[in-house]
């Protein structure tokens, strides 16, 4: 139990730091460009523990799972508010026309403008309109040219984009201490494995019985551990090399040479002819005319390799962060149809995708089995773990970058969208038609937010009841 609550912790430790560096890439570019940042608060509810340092109140609240920071002025006022003489923008700063005792800086025109509004847009009008005076209260006194929706497109776009961006950054490292330091699995020149006997491929048994054959391996006394030095005479290099001799050599004997508790042996092997499936270079059965799987008949000694972890170059990590890029987003672009799947095996017989989407109950619970397995190394459980978080990183990368609010991406997208019209109103000659009013999704961003906590309470009971098994 305490190995499996170790590495729930340590993979519960990596998202809160992750999403911690996630609010870092959004609060730093935030105050070089002097956006006024109220807070900056890991995790949602009730708070545990805050100080303020400068403007800026940093917290930690009870709920890990999350975080934000505060700007002021998200939302630009409406159309129509009165701009400061002067001012460089078309909606520059709001006019002080009143002054509530809270201090928030709001204007008697905006709010009829923002009355009419909303009774013309009924309950969705008033969603807008509420949107842009709860961004209105958050400017104070003096610092009406500090909020976020004046700054130019490219600065908001950096601050919205860091968040993610961190999450890339904490990726690519990962997966280069992962490849470079870690290594991948690959098959090594030892013997992991040696069947105790033959069984052709198109058997429907998996175990030996006292009338099968031993497996000329058995015969011979290859053991799991046994390096291979040489076949017939020349050395080898590798599994796959060996396996191609084998394969070309059924029925002769071969002389094998291997390692063993530091000696070398000296044994004769004998391969069978055995029927196996032909599989092409994606890996998958090639079918015959009559459209059944294709056999052919090799050479058999039945052995197996033993997995080692060889290092990588540097050139192979931005490759695999480009992998699990497109793999998380296939995995978002088809979200609809597998959530499908999930309410399926979550309220019926169907079984999970292993390579469906998985709640943070799921990741916790992979990683305590992980760190539960007592057959493998603590090296590689080390390298499991670290390639989860990784993985989590790649995640929160591509799911923020979703064009909706009130993911990044939905406001990355309203402010290329604010480019693309002012540059059109300047081509043809057009008064600028000032930021674009975000606002008005915020009917679309209630329901983005409902579907997204259904979802998760559906991966989260579907992980409870019905958990992917990834380890068979």
């Amino acid at each position: 139990m305490l190995p499996f609550i170790l590495g729930v912790v340590i993979v519960a430790l990596g998202l809160a730091v992750s999403i911690a560096l996630h609010e870092v890439g959004h609060l730093v570019p935030a105050k070089l460009f002097g956006v006024k940042v109220t807070q900056y608060m890991i995790g949602f509810g009730p708070t545990i523990f805050s100080k303020r340092r400068g403007e800026t109140e940093y917290g930690l609240k009870a709920i890990p799972l999350g975080g934000y920071i505060s700007m002021i002025g998200m939302f630009p006022p409406h159309k129509g508010e009165k701009v400061r003489e002067g001012g460089t923008g078309f909606f520059q700063t709001l006019v002080q026309e009143g002054r509530t005792d809270s201090g928030p800086v709001t204007s008697a025109l905006d709010d009829s403008i923002d009355a009419r509004e909303a009774e013309k847009g009924g309950y969705f009008g008033r969603m807008a309109a509420d949107a842009r005076a709860a961004s209105a209260e958050t400017i104070t006194e003096g610092d009406e040219h500090r909020a976020f929706y004046l700054l130019p497109v490219w600065k908001r776009i950096i601050i919205m984009f860091g968040g993610p961006f961190m999450n890339l950054v904490i990726a690519v490292v990962l997966f280069a201490v992962l490849l470079m330091g870690f290594g991948t699995a690959q098959a090594s020149t030892t013997v992991g494995s040696v069947s105790a006997c033959v069984l052709p491929a198109t058997s429907e048994r998996q175990t030996c019985e006292s009338t099968d054959a031993p497996s000329p391996a058995a015969a011979a006394g290859l053991l799991p551990g046994d390096r291979l030095v040489s076949i017939d005479g020349e050395p080898v290099t590798s599994w796959d090399a060996s396996t191609a001799v084998i394969r070309e050599s059924s029925g002769r004997d071969l002389v094998v040479v291997v390692e063993r508790d530091g000696s070398e042996q000296t044994l004769t092997v004998t391969p069978l002819p055995a029927e196996r499936y032909v599989y092409d270079d994606a890996g998958k059965n090639v079918l015959d005319a009559d459209g059944k799987p294709e056999t052919a008949t090799y050479g058999f000694v039945g052995i197996g390799p033993a997995s080692e972890l060889v290092p990588q170059p540097a050139s192979a990590v931005l490759p695999a962060v480009g992998e699990n890029i497109a793999g998380v987003a296939h995995i978002i672009i088809n979200l609809p149809e597998r959530m499908v799947g999930i309410a399926q095996a979550a309220f019926g017989t169907g079984e999970r995708d292993p390579n469906g989407p998985i709640s943070v109950v799921g990741v916790g619970r992979v990683a305590g089995e992980i760190a539960s397995i007592d057959t493998i190394p603590l090296q590689s459980k080390a390298a499991s773990l670290i390639g989860l978080i990784a993985s989590l990183n790649i995640a929160l990368f591509v799911f923020n970058l979703v064009p909706l609010l009130p993911l990044d991406g939905g406001h990355i997208a309203g402010a290329l969208w604010e480019a693309i019209r002012r540059g059109f109103a300047k081509l043809a000659g057009r008064r600028d038609p000032g930021p674009v009013d975000i606002a008005k999704l915020m009917p679309l961003t209630f329901a983005v937010v409902i579907i997204l906590g259904g979802m998760s309470l559906l991966l989260v009971y579907a992980d409870i009841v019905k958990p992917i098994n990834i380890f068979g």
